[in-house]
């Protein structure tokens, strides 16, 4: 099931067309990437998403209906910009932003000290928010925005300013949001991320959508059918064929390397490994797949 549809979104400011004709489908309870250099869309999307701003033409369907500004309240909004009350206290503004989200003050509690617990933040509960860290600060609104336990999540550029391990643990938490059924925006320049917990992506560049589909599928249909082969042989001597060519080898701690491509798309992977097992003692072989970060650079730019 499709829970965000966008139909030919067209969003024009002065002189400046932010979004062309954009369609995306979200699926349910998926994790979705949008992409796109700096000034691309993005964020002019989600702005319409979240209705802060209206599209010139063309709708976005919430659940299978036009979307309505009623429907903020199943939508959890983490903008890259953070936008807490530096002089207020921590525990008081979360509660204060929970009750907004429609929650109780006895649930709006029972979860904040749930969360608080989990991201060991509780001694900082009596603390204004400008004494806290960049990076606490963040975990701060991060949970502002999951709280009211929406369907529909938007993380813009999440990571940002977190060191590895509060990164790592945010991702588990986005990854366990997922499985709980939430539905995520993700929007990042982190390519690995994208790989690490993308459904799908759409990228956008200069207000169009490129490219959109299932991560592991764009990089199927981005790589350039290289492998590389492991053994324990030296001085391996393969003949010239037609069938690829060995563009790299090395060796390391008694295990040889070889990089080859295929000289034609029509050889299956198993014509290329019988044609090599008389040569050499095979480890391992492994198609490469190119990155997200290839596949985004290559893309932008052939589209710029």
């Amino acid at each position: 099931m499709i829970l965000v549809e966008a139909k030919n979104i067209v969003k024009q400011y002065v002189g400046h067309l932010a979004l062309d004709h954009v369609n995306i489908d979200i699926p349910e309870n998926s994790i979705y990437g949008l992409l796109g250099p700096n000034g691309a869309g993005k964020t002019t999307f989600i702005r319409i998403v979240n209705c802060i701003t209206m599209p010139d033409s063309g709708t976005i369907f919430f659940k299978g209906k036009p979307l309505q500004p009623a429907d903020i309240s199943a939508i959890g909004y983490l903008p890259e910009e953070r936008g807490l009350y530096k002089k207020m206290k921590v525990g008081e503004q979360v509660l204060y932003l929970a009750r907004l989200k429609g929650l109780s003050k006895n649930d709006a509690l029972k979860r904040i000290k749930y969360w608080f617990e989990k991201f060991e933040i509780q001694p900082w509960w009596d603390k204004n928010v400008e004494e806290l860290s960049k990076g606490m600060q963040q975990k701060v609104q991060f949970i502002a925005t999951v709280l009211h336990e929406p369907e529909l999540l938007i993380f813009d550029e999440p990571f940002s300013g977190f060191d590895p391990l509060n990164a790592d643990l945010l991702k588990q938490e986005i990854l366990d949001l997922r499985k709980k059924g939430a539905t995520i925006i993700f929007s990042t320049h982190n390519m690995l991320s994208v790989e690490e917990i993308c459904d799908h992506i759409s990228l956008i560049n200069k207000a169009k959508v490129v490219l959109q589909g299932n991560v592991n599928g764009i990089r199927e249909q981005y790589k350039q059918h290289a492998f590389t082969l492991k053994t324990k042989d030296k001085n391996i001597q393969i003949p010239d064929n037609n069938l690829f060519n060995i563009t790299e080898s090395t060796s390391n701690n008694g295990i040889s390397e070889i990089r080859i491509k295929k000289s034609r798309t029509d050889i299956s992977n198993n014509e290329l490994i019988q044609y090599i097992l008389p040569y050499c003692n095979i480890l391992g072989i492994e198609e490469e797949l190119p990155s997200m970060n290839e596949v985004f650079i290559k893309t932008v730019k052939e589209n710029s």
